[in-house]
């Protein structure tokens, strides 16, 4: 059964449609659409534009000339309005992700359709990044399969706390409500097991409109939850201004001797002049003498500004540091533990160095995985040796210099990183730190081929000593030193202590 229009604009909640006209919320909704291939998300999606009159006339006609009128109700291939690569719609798969931009009365959406192929998990973790709340669709036929739960996975560690269960392609089960309370139960379980606890389950069907901006009463009279366009309306948006001021450093502006600013786009919280600042991660303090952006100078700026920060006094400050907030300052050493997710065939290797890309910063990193996600269980395995493609681990990362990180739960920007192979220039993994570890001493760790060494860090002036030692000479091939500044080494003393 077909839904049938009732109004010329999306379906707002009946109890709160005044409320929603008087208070429109200003600020986008981002979301994503994942799951498995063939699930439906890019159908979804562009229903969802179709129903909530986000195709203009020569979209439609163009829609209408491309699909050729071919499903059996007579209806455009709306996944068209997403797949606009040759190969995608050759194929009829989804590669990259496509971002569209629609509005009801109360309030604006950016989505992003996400690719469902195991080979391109890397661009749905890319669209997850900046999301606010996660579509999960699962055809209700299939239930949920491991890409399911594996987009879930991803989309809970890039800090997603929202989720849409989309169980759809629901006419060709025949509307059985069985079907979807075994499914819906499923999933919280699930969901559970990743901290994720806002779930709103929807029984659908995209191709039809049904319970997507449009209910569908006659074909599910015993569903009395929100269709999708409700649920959108009535979620919220990731704050970016929690936490203390973050400004990666991204140029330093010299246009003259008597001008000396520091360029980058607020990460996290705000600034105004005579503000104090730190930074990182040389420890320099200063105050904020003037914001100034393209064209003018301001009295503040918050998360998402691009502004140039000009100093009360000559610091040393380069392209990778961080301008922080002095009474709430990230974590800063040389060991973090982290969890990530593999991108290229061959995975991650341990003891290997990689490129780490955070921000503007890149620094030389190796890392170990500590264990590996088990999709089917939920449960995380120990002693995982290597990380796999499309693996989802947690590894440890050792730096030769020290990094400056929030936790990924603290702030999106400063918190998340990618890997990058230094030998072919892929990005093999993207991961979000989760916590700083501290270390002094010597670790044992197995190097690419495989032979176990350890790794010393030690005061630089210690090191010095033991190298020049004949014990070092006779131990070199098994022992890496890494030499630390005396802040570095006081820092890690100070870290060992509280642990005690």
């Amino acid at each position: 059964m077909t839904a049938t229009a009732t109004s010329t604009s999306a379906t707002i909640l009946p109890f709160a449609e005044s409320a929603a006209k008087a208070h429109r919320d200003t600020r986008p909704l981002r979301l994503i659409t994942c799951g498995s291939v063939d699930d439906g998300k890019s159908t979804l999606i562009g229903r969802l534009l179709w129903d909530t009159k986000a195709v203009k006339e020569d979209q439609a006609a163009t829609l209408a000339r491309d699909s050729g009128l071919q499903n059996d109700l007579g209806l455009p291939d709306f996944a068209l309005l997403l797949d606009g690569l040759q190969a995608e719609r050759e194929q009829g798969i989804t590669i990259d992700v496509a971002y569209r931009y629609f509005s009801t009365d109360r309030r604006s959406f950016i989505v992003a359709d996400t690719p469902g192929h195991e080979q391109y998990t890397r661009n749905m973790a890319t669209g997850a990044s900046t999301a606010d709340l996660a579509v999960l669709l699962t055809d209700a036929r299939a239930g949920l399969l491991e890409q399911t739960r594996r987009h879930a996975t991803i989309a809970a560690l890039m800090g997603i706390r929202q989720f849409v269960l989309a169980v759809n392609k629901f006419d060709l089960v025949n509307y059985d409500k069985a079907v979807f309370d075994r499914i819906s139960h499923e999933f919280r379980e699930f969901a559970l097991s990743l901290g994720v606890r806002q779930i709103t389950a929807i029984p659908m069907s995209a191709l039809r409109g049904e319970n997507v901006v449009y209910s569908a009463d006659a074909a599910m009279p015993w569903y009395e939850g929100p269709t999708l366009i409700e649920a959108l309306e009535l979620a919220t948006v990731r704050s970016s201004q929690t936490g203390g001021f973050r400004l990666p450093v991204q140029r330093v502006s010299r246009p003259g001797e008597s001008f000396r600013g520091y360029q980058g786009t607020v990460a996290g919280g705000s600034i105004k002049p005579g503000d104090s600042v730190v930074i990182l991660p040389s420890g320099t303090i200063a105050n904020v003498k003037q914001i100034v952006t393209f064209d003018l100078v301001r009295n503040a700026a918050v998360a998402g500004d691009a502004i140039t920060l000009v100093l009360d006094r000559q610091v040393d400050v380069s392209r990778g540091d961080m301008i922080v907030s002095i009474d709430s300052p990230p974590m800063t050493g040389l060991g973090f533990d982290a969890q990530l997710v593999a991108l290229q065939p061959g995975g991650i290797e341990p003891g290997k160095r990689y490129w780490l890309k955070s921000g503007s910063r890149r620094q030389r990193v190796s890392v170990e995985p500590a264990s590996q996600l088990e999709l089917s269980t939920g449960k995380w395995l120990p002693h995982a040796s290597t990380l796999a493609m499309n693996a989802i681990g947690k590894v440890r990362l050792s730096f030769e210099e020290a990094a400056v990180f929030d936790a990924y739960e603290q702030n999106r920007s400063t918190g998340a990183f990618i890997l990058i192979d230094p030998d072919t220039y892929n990005t093999v993994a993207g991961g979000m730190i989760t916590a700083k570890h501290g270390e002094l001493g010597g670790i044992h760790r197995t190097d690419p081929h495989g032979a176990q060494r350890v790794l010393l860090s030690l005061p630089a002036d210690l090191a010095e000593q033991l190298m020049a030692s004949e014990l070092f000479a006779s131990r070199r091939d098994e022992t890496e030193v890494r030499r630390l500044t005396a802040r570095q080494a006081a820092e890690i003393f100070a870290n060992a202590a509280s642990d005690i």
